[in-house]
């Protein structure tokens, strides 16, 4: 008696994982040529058929939702940046509610962790967190869409992309940041952040900054904006490299509360006084940040909204009703790192 072959079968002689035969198999646009015409052939040679009640089985809903997170680099041994960590306990709740289970997982850069969850009918969709570099992550999303993968992210919409995303509006959050600090004297304004299209949300919050001072008839000093990814340790640095250049700033616009966390270290080993000296204003509004020595003034992003957003949008999606990109207002957060100019 023969027996049957099997995906598994065709995934050893083809050397890749059965997810990747899956795909094959049915042309998905996330195999590269080569490898898809490879394990097309070896089923082909295998006389394999696909099983259709097995097919039927794995389009089945599994009631639960992935959520993958984006390594950071922190402090401690979570990699996982603080603001995500009240934004995972609102998708945990709003998921519950729904009836849904929820599998968390880190995304494994170096394979396709992408495109296992659904095929594999461990979950029925994807909600990603944080995505690194956008510029690396733009071809990867597209595809899945492509794809019609039941996926929804949080970040700023981009208009090459067709992936659904819900963010907060970041422009508005950095017109709130630049306002406060204007209408507090400052008029020298640093900018600390990643302010190019590789950090899309940094990138707003920097034309929020640049919309602020034009409609107050403050010149932007572009010398006063340095490049920093969102930890303690890049906004120390930052800090340390505008003072090193001596470049005469009155206030900082971090971009992340941890950035700013770092920059105000800075600063006062160097003797300078926040916020008599130099007002600092951060971004997230993290559970630290009104710890903070002094207790940062930020700009706060409604992660219990956010979540139950995400989970609301993504199910929409499963279910095929419409769904569109959505923006969060943000609110100003006031603490004592903020004040007058003397």
């Amino acid at each position: 008696m023969t027996t049957k072959a099997t995906s598994i079968d065709i995934a050893y002689r083809a050397g890749v994982s059965q997810s990747t035969v899956s795909r094959a198999l049915r042309n998905s646009p996330l195999v590269n040529e080569e490898t898809r015409l490879r394990v097309q052939a070896i089923a082909k040679e295998l006389n394999y058929k696909v099983d259709k009640n097995a097919s039927n089985l794995r389009t089945q809903s599994s009631l639960t939702l992935a959520l993958l997170l984006c390594e950071d680099p922190t402090n401690d041994d979570s990699l996982i940046n603080p603001f995500f960590l009240s934004m995972l306990g609102s998708i945990t709740r709003a998921t519950a509610q729904q009836g849904y289970d929820l599998l968390v997982s880190f995304q494994q850069l170096s394979s396709d962790w992408h495109a296992d969850y659904e095929d594999s009918n461990k979950a029925d969709g994807i909600i990603l967190l944080g995505y690194g570099d956008y510029m690396d992550y733009e071809e990867k999303l597209n595809k899945l869409a492509a794809q019609n993968t039941h996926l929804v992210i949080w970040g700023p919409a981009q208009h090459k992309s067709s992936v659904l995303s819900i963010g907060c509006d970041n422009r508005q959050g950095g017109v709130l940041a630049t306002e406060h600090l204007l209408a507090k004297g400052r008029r020298n304004i640093a900018f600390i952040g990643d302010a190019s299209s590789h950090s899309p949300e940094f990138q707003a919050r920097y034309l929020g900054h640049q919309q602020a001072l034009k409609a107050a008839g403050v010149p932007l000093q572009k010398n006063l904006q340095v490049d920093a990814i969102s930890t303690e340790s890049s906004g120390f640095e930052a800090a340390n490299q505008l003072l090193a250049q001596k470049r005469s700033f009155d206030a900082i616009f971090a971009a992340s509360d941890l950035i700013a966390i770092g920059a105000m270290r800075a600063l006062k080993e160097q003797g300078l006084r926040v916020p008599e000296d130099v007002s600092v204003v951060g971004y997230d509004d993290i559970p630290v940040a009104s710890f903070a020595n002094p207790p940062l003034t930020t700009i706060k992003q409604n992660t219990k909204l956010a979540g139950e957003i995400l989970v609301e949008s993504l199910l929409k999606q499963i279910k095929g009703q419409e769904v569109s990109n959505q923006l969060i207002p943000t609110s100003l957060i006031e603490r004592e790192s903020c004040g007058e100019k003397r």
